[in-house]
């Protein structure tokens, strides 16, 4: 008989453990540290990106080094380079540059400009960004996308056949601008910018300019004199249909043979690149056609006269050092703004394309890519490039692949191409004096493929259909309006998405799961069980603020009335918030709680708190939420929440 009271007295010790244990756990959520001020997380970025200088561990010689190895990442992995790396470096830079060469005079003859800027843009940038790029395999040089860009924008403000040297003028300013900016994203720790164009939108936005560039490939494959500057598909099909429409009726002899010759070695360059791509070992060949067709091209239109039959070629190229643009560039006048604004979507766009190149063969090689060191690389990149007769460079996908499959082991095969470029520049410019205009739009064409991913376009309407509305808005407003109205349906789109979230968030009621101590959504897990007497609901939305506390407000109000007009269940004694994945709330967030605190003890339902964040318990402590809801109703779990509402006694309504 005496171990009776001696059971009931373990039994309150327990119990009273138990009470000591939760008001503990409880006190732990109510008096967390202070969190960091406004100030620090405005300025963090700038304090981490000077660090070094502060750093109480190192000397200041130490700092210097640490500073120059993080600027200059060659300087790290430099001191292990060794000769059986250089080797297959050299070959890799070698089959670079013999795919880069036709494709940067291509992409050059894309912008609107003289064949040699895409030869010296691939001579200066490829040289910094080996120095202090992180990337191994990302191959630097002119791309068809941001010179379709260039070519669709730049016009706007200057005209190339008005005036060829204020249109450069403007190029290499937009260059410049775009340097800046980027430089800027990475030293300030901006990268999340460049996030706003998401995958979904690129996919889209390269699809729909790689088809306009493609159409604007007809000019030099048909031969066509007068082409228009707009890049939307019905103005292009449009102009072709005129000009040749003009030339018929006027009685010019239209030239079939620039169709024929660069259709045959369209077929050529598309036959290497499937080959190559089937059969890995012949990695080189899609890399050597493209320099082949054009010796072979050359070297029949010299023999053959062609030239003189009709075919329109190169003509002169300029060869020699890049000389030097700084007297060019343009920071007084009408067009500075509007060569600013060109800049930052080039910046984006370059950005973008870049990151997602170098990340994407970084993981394949099982290493990690710092995106802002990349976008302070490819600043100063295109900053060096600006002042040295460059235009906007940025790394480009079918290059680096090229690279990535001849074996590249670091960023020297880019050195190697550069030297290389330059020593065409130098020696061999003479020789593209009778290079047909049509092999390099087929050298163009055959690089388009690569630009259009139906699978992954795909892959994106099963997933997520907002996206894909972002990727389709992005592909036909590049496809029929133009390449900046397409960039901004996409974002515009992509903020709808973020914007249509925030408002309707995820508010869920939750249930125990059987067996287990964990609550979830009713909805997702239909085995959970609901506490008669007790809604349990969870905020999904990373911010209780102005655009949805009141939608939150009114779909709880809203799910008390049915619990409570639900047949058989009875009246809710209380309400339960689980505030885990809540990260911020505003005042106008805090003005619904403290209604919705009164509605619910008009209808005598108590309001309980779980698990609220950092910030979020420091505001409603600082506005006295917590006093009136009281201490003893916040708890670190949902499960003491319902253990506690399950002990109390709620007084009627």
């Amino acid at each position: 008989m005496s171990s009776v009271p001696s059971m009931r007295v373990s039994e309150q010790e327990h119990f009273h453990l138990e009470d000591t244990s939760q008001i503990e756990r409880s006190l732990w959520v109510l008096n967390p540290p202070n969190p960091p001020p406004l100030w620090n997380n405005l300025f963090s970025p700038l304090k981490k990106t000077v660090s070094f200088f502060s750093s109480k561990k190192q000397t200041c010689l130490g700092r210097v080094v640490s500073f120059l190895e993080s600027l200059f990442p060659i300087l790290t992995w430099f001191k292990n380079y060794k000769a059986s790396k250089f080797k297959n470096d050299l070959l890799a830079g070698l089959t670079l540059a013999s795919l880069s060469i036709p494709q940067s005079i291509g992409y050059a003859n894309l912008a609107q400009l003289d064949p040699q800027y895409g030869l010296y843009t691939s001579v200066v940038p490829p040289l910094i960004y080996a120095v202090m790029g992180s990337s191994r395999e990302i191959a630097i040089g002119p791309v068809a996308v941001v010179s379709l860009l260039l070519s669709s924008l730049v016009p706007k403000v200057v005209d190339p056949a008005v005036d060829p040297d204020a249109y450069r003028s403007v190029v290499f300013t937009v260059t410049l601008f775009a340097g800046i900016f980027q430089a800027a994203f990475g030293v300030f720790r901006l990268g999340f910018l460049v996030d706003f164009l998401s995958h979904a939108a690129l996919v889209g936005f390269m699809a729909g300019a790689a088809i306009i560039i493609g159409l604007q490939q007809l000019k030099g494959l048909l031969g066509v004199t007068h082409f228009t500057n707009k890049t939307d598909v019905i103005s292009v099909l449009e102009s072709v249909y005129k000009s040749l429409h003009q030339q018929i009726t006027s009685g010019e002899k239209w030239c079939p043979l620039n169709f024929v010759i660069g259709c045959s070695f369209l077929i050529f360059l598309l036959v290497a690149r499937y080959v190559g791509r089937r059969n890995k070992k012949l990695f080189w060949l899609p890399a050597i056609a493209p320099l082949l067709s054009v010796l072979l091209s050359t070297l029949i239109v010299y023999l053959s006269k062609a030239d003189k039959k009709g075919v329109n070629i190169i003509k002169h190229v300029k060869g020699g050092l890049n000389p030097s643009s700084v007297h060019k560039l343009q920071f007084q006048g009408q067009h500075v703004g509007q060569a600013a604004k060109i800049g930052l979507i080039s910046a984006v766009i370059a950005l973008t394309e870049a990151i997602a190149v170098g990340r994407s063969f970084a993981s394949i090689k099982g290493y990690h890519l710092d995106g802002n060191k990349e976008m302070l690389a490819m600043g100063c990149m295109n900053i060096a490039g600006s002042l040295s007769s460059c235009y906007v460079a940025t790394g480009s996908f079918s290059r680096t692949a090229v690279n990535f499959s001849a074996g590249c082991q670091t960023s020297i095969s880019n050195i190697v191409m550069a030297v290389t470029v330059l020593l065409c520049l130098e020696l061999f410019t003479r020789l593209l004096y009778y290079t047909p205009m049509a092999i390099l739009a087929s050298i163009i064409l055959s690089a388009l493929p690569g630009l259009i991913d139906i699978n992954e376009a795909c892959y994106i309407w099963k997933v997520d259909k907002y996206d894909f509305l972002a990727c389709i808005g992005a592909f036909f407003g590049v496809l029929f309006v133009s390449v900046e109205i397409g960039l901004l349906v996409a974002v515009s789109i992509s903020f709808a998405k973020i914007l249509i979230q925030s408002i309707r968030p995820g508010i869920e009621i939750l249930g125990r799961v059987p067996r287990t101590e964990a609550f979830c959504d009713v909805s997702q897990y239909p085995m959970a069980t609901s506490t008669p007497g007790i809604l349990v609901i969870r905020i999904s939305s990373g911010s209780l603020c102005f655009a949805n506390a009141n939608f939150i407000r009114e779909r709880i109000l809203k799910w008390v009335t049915e619990e409570e007009n639900e047949l058989g269940k009875g009246r809710v004694h209380a309400v339960i918030l689980d505030m885990s994945n809540l990260m911020n709330v505003d005042t106008s967030g805090i003005l619904v709680l403290e209604e919705l605190h009164k509605r619910l003890l008009s209808r005598g339902v108590q309001l309980a708190m779980v698990n609220p964040r950092w910030l979020v318990i420091y505001k409603l402590k600082v506005a006295h939420f917590v006093d009136k809801v009281g201490k003893k109703w916040v708890f670190l779990t949902v499960a003491e929440a319902v253990d506690a509402c399950l002990s109390s006694k709620f007084p009627d309504p």
